[in-house]
This record gives structure tokens, C-alpha cells and sequence, in this order.
């Protein structure tokens, strides 16, 4: 399947996440034994508008569009594969999102030990931005009817580490049908802690708009020199 994408003047193609990719982190196996391999979702990465490039370059930053169709997952609605990100110095870089169409769930967890100490779920809508603080793991779940499809931004220069939530076989928490079920193979998953996007969003804005000011996202790239701005939100 194609589904390219028409961003500042270019014409996009994706990557793609395939069902099979995720088969590590899927929660209904029954239903997995008999499923086909099938798209889930479309990542168009490192996206500019022309007269941008250079800033962001010269910014390490990288600006991405993920579309997630509305699906099932056998009992489980759809999601990302879901990663952590490595530490900057002290602290692990964190991520903004921005939902441009549909509805989201973030869900976040923070690791203690082999346990974890909070897992967090963020509602979010069109126009909603969300930060993801350093410290937490996180998945996004598309659990409406509707398409989903955000836009983020990150520093350019690390990888996303996905072991972390493959060695468990999927995040804390599963966003089934009838409710979330807890993944028994952390053997710590504090209760669910849920929050809306819109009374955390410290931007208010289209956040492809921030790279005009691109001293707005230094907390992307220099987390520890930007304690503050984390502090304003209600789960740093």
C-alpha cells in the first residue's frame, strides 16, 4: 500500500509498520495465530517546509507526520510499537507531539528498576500538543473510529530504543474493547493516572509553527538546562 503525502512542496513516501512488525507487543495472541499481515501505520519522516530546512538542521531537530488508521487488534485497538528514548546527559530526551486530525491516547510509563513508578494516559484531540518528559517509555493508541494523524518533533541525532517494552511483551497497560488491562509481565504497574492534553499543553499552538522560534524547542535537545519547563507539567 501507498500513501504518500504532499509536505512543504515534496511528495512523501512512508515507512510503514506492518502487524507482523508488532506481533511482539500485541495482546490478543489468539487472535494473532490467525491474523494476516496487514499495514497499521504510516510514518513520514524528516518533513520541512523549504524555507525551514536549514533552521532545523542547524537545530538537530527533525519534524515527523504519523497517520494511524482506525483498527482492531483482535480485542485491542490499535497502537505504536511504542520505545524509550536514550539518555542526553543526565536525563533521557524527551518528544512534543501535536494531533492534527482524530483522537489520541499517549500512554507514558516511567521505569524503577525492573519495575515501573507511574504510568500515565494523556487524551488529546485536534489541536492538542503533548510532551513527553524525560524519564518515560510510550505508546500512542488511536481508539476512535477516526483516522489519527500527528505531527511530532525530536531531536535528530539518537535512536529510539524498543526493547525495553518488547522484553515485556508490550506496555504497562492494554487499551482493549471493554476497558485497559494490565500487563502481567511487569512485576510493578502502578495504577493509571489520566490526564487531558489540553490542560498540559504549554504551547497552544500548531507546533510545526515553533520552529520559527526554534529556542522554544531547545528542551527537545538540552532537557537538563530546561528543568523548569518540565516542571510545569502536572506528571514530570
Amino acid at each position: 500500500m501507498t500513501r504518500k503525502i504532499k509536505f512543504g512542496g515534496r511528495e512523501v513516501e512512508p515507512d510503514i509498520r506492518h502487524l507482523y512488525d508488532m506481533k511482539g507487543v500485541v495482546y490478543d495472541k489468539e487472535w494473532l495465530e490467525e491474523a494476516e499481515n496487514m499495514p497499521l501505520y504510516f510514518m513520514y519522516r524528516d518533513l520541512y517546509k523549504q524555507n525551514d530546512r536549514q533552521r532545523i538542521l542547524e537545530n538537530d531537530l527533525r519534524y515527523d507526520i504519523t497517520v494511524i488508521p482506525s483498527n482492531m487488534l483482535g480485542r485491542e485497538y490499535v497502537k505504536t510499537k511504542g520505545h524509550y528514548h536514550p539518555v542526553a546527559k543526565s536525563m533521557t530526551y524527551p518528544e512534543l507531539y501535536g494531533v492534527l486530525q482524530g483522537k489520541a491516547h499517549y500512554l507514558l510509563q516511567k521505569r524503577d528498576g525492573n519495575g515501573l513508578s507511574r504510568t500515565i494516559l494523556i487524551e488529546a484531540k485536534k489541536g492538542d500538543a503533548v510532551v513527553i518528559p524525560p524519564g518515560y517509555g510510550h505508546i500512542t493508541i488511536n481508539p476512535s473510529d477516526e483516522e489519527l494523524k500527528m505531527a511530532n518533533w525530536v531531536y535528530r541525532n539518537f535512536d529510539s530504543l524498543y526493547d525495553p517494552i518488547l522484553e515485556r511483551e508490550g506496555g504497562a497497560w492494554f487499551e482493549l474493547e471493554n476497558g485497559f488491562r494490565k500487563n502481567e509481565n511487569y512485576e510493578r504497574v502502578p495504577e493509571l493516572e489520566r490526564f487531558k492534553a489540553s490542560e498540559n499543553d504549554p504551547f497552544q499552538t500548531n507546533i510545526y509553527s515553533l520552529i520559527e522560534k526554534p529556542e522554544r524547542l531547545d528542551f527537545l535537545k538540552n532537557p537538563e538546562d530546561n528543568v523548569d519547563f518540565f516542571k510545569g507539567l502536572n506528571f514530570f
